[in-house]
Order: C-alpha cells, then sequence, then structure tokens
C-alpha cells in the first residue's frame, strides 16, 4: 500500500496530492483580471514547475481538465497549451466552459494528473 503525500497543505486544500506514483495538480492564475494569454501561461508556468519539482515533466501528464468562464477564449487558451506541450505527449483532455471560478477575475482553471 502507497502512502499518500500532500504538498503546500492548507485548510482547504493541497497543492498537490501523490499517490501510487500519480500526482494531482490544479493551479489558477495569479493574475486576476487578465486575459486568457497570460493567465493561461501563468497556470502552465505553475503547473511545470510543480511538476518538476515532484520529480515529473510535462510528458507525463494523464490528464487534463481545463475549466473556462468563456469557450471564446479557447483559441487563446489552446495556443499557449500548444506551445507549452511537448510534441507527441498530449494527454487526454476535456475543456468544459463553467458559470464562473472562485476568483470572478479568473478565466481558466487547469486540473491534471500525471505519472511520477
Amino acid at each position: 500500500m502507497s502512502d499518500i503525500e500532500r504538498h503546500g497543505v492548507t485548510a482547504r486544500y493541497a497543492d498537490a496530492v501523490v499517490y501510487n506514483g500519480v500526482i494531482h495538480l490544479v493551479e489558477v492564475p495569479a493574475s486576476s483580471g487578465a486575459d486568457i494569454t497570460l493567465q493561461t501561461r501563468e497556470v502552465l508556468a505553475s503547473l511545470g514547475r510543480q511538476l518538476d519539482e515532484l520529480g515529473s515533466d510535462r510528458t507525463r501528464i494523464l490528464m487534463a481538465t481545463i475549466y473556462l468562464t468563456d469557450l471564446a477564449d479557447a483559441p487563446g487558451m489552446n495556443a499557449e497549451w500548444e506551445a507549452w506541450l511537448p510534441a507527441g505527449s498530449a494527454p487526454a483532455r476535456a475543456c468544459v466552459q463553467v458559470a464562473g471560478l472562485a476568483d470572478p477575475g479568473w478565466r481558466i482553471e487547469i486540473a491534471l494528473t500525471a505519472a511520477r
């Protein structure tokens, strides 16, 4: 049986949870109110840093769920996603529109799992 590792634990969430060799991450932008390009770059940069710190990388992402407050932002988000993700390593992915996120200025939130 594997132990559950929790990193960056707060009262409400952990920055990352690792179980049985699988990393679970969720990230939101640092800039509330910025455009989708900047917010997507911020989220992806943070996810990349966390993957590196946990002994993984972008080629080991298994699944991503991308939440957008406006599907009109999908082309801008996709351009950043495709530039960030190494060729040939696209994970399973869902992209859905939501009514809102925890901060009204956030346009994107990404949840992903990755192999360690």
